[in-house]
Order: C-alpha cells, then sequence, then structure tokens
C-alpha cells in the first residue's frame, strides 16, 4: 500500500517514549536500528482509514511496555521510496485516526528538508 500525507507537527511526546530501554532494544532487535528520539507525523486522508486500520488491527508486531507505558504495534514501512523505517501505532494515543507516526534511525526533518505541509509517501 502506498498513500501520501502532509508532514504535520505532532505533539512532541514521542521523544521521551522513543528513548525509552524497552522500546529501543525491541527496535534494534526487530528492526536492525534504533529509532531517532521522535516521529515524523504524517496526515493521510481519510480515504485511506479502513485500510490502513484493517493492517494495524490485524498487525502481530507488538512491543509489550514495562510497567505505566503503552504498547506500541509497527509496520514496516518506507518513506518517499528512499527512507527505511516503520509506522508505529501506539495503544496510548492522543492523534486522530488519521495521524501516521514514521520512525527512522535518523532525524527525518533535517534528513529530508521536510516543514510541516510538505507532502510524503508512506509504503507499507
Amino acid at each position: 500500500m502506498k498513500i501520501e500525507g502532509e508532514v504535520t507537527t505532532g505533539l512532541g511526546k514521542a521523544a521521551f517514549f522513543l528513548s525509552q530501554e524497552f522500546y529501543t532494544k525491541e527496535f534494534m532487535k526487530n528492526l536492525g536500528f534504533i529509532p531517532y528520539p521522535g516521529t515524523l507525523n504524517v496526515v493521510v486522508d481519510d480515504k485511506y482509514l479502513d485500510e490502513i486500520n484493517g493492517i494495524k488491527n490485524s498487525c502481530q508486531n507488538l512491543i509489550k511496555p514495562d510497567e505505566g507505558f503503552g504498547a506500541v504495534k509497527y509496520i514496516e514501512a518506507t518513506l518517499n521510496d528512499e527512507i527505511s523505517g516503520a509506522i508505529v501505532f501506539p495503544a496510548k494515543t492522543t492523534h486522530e485516526e488519521n495521524y501516521l507516526e514514521f520512525i527512522a534511525e535518523s532525524k527525518l526533518r533535517d534528513e529530508l528538508d521536510l516543514e510541516d505541509g510538505d507532502i510524503v509517501f508512506l509504503e507499507f
């Protein structure tokens, strides 16, 4: 599935969660990288929601949390046909359904010179 979306500023909470050792160890073990402590937030059109929710609901990739934290589902994905990473689906989130959170090894806003409103493509 390949979808387009618009880069937007998130809530700034991902940095804390992605720096927790139990998350970083699991991402390293399962994806082969430690994610940059932050996500690239991408708002997608509602027309993609049924497919995205189907993928999320059937996803078996799960990081079980330490006490006080939420579980995270993830699927491997590619950003703009060049950056390997994953889309994460935190069990505890305040984002709307049409927000996707992409993780990668580097700070993508800097690496790709991305700003709010830029259009990106995610494939998973």
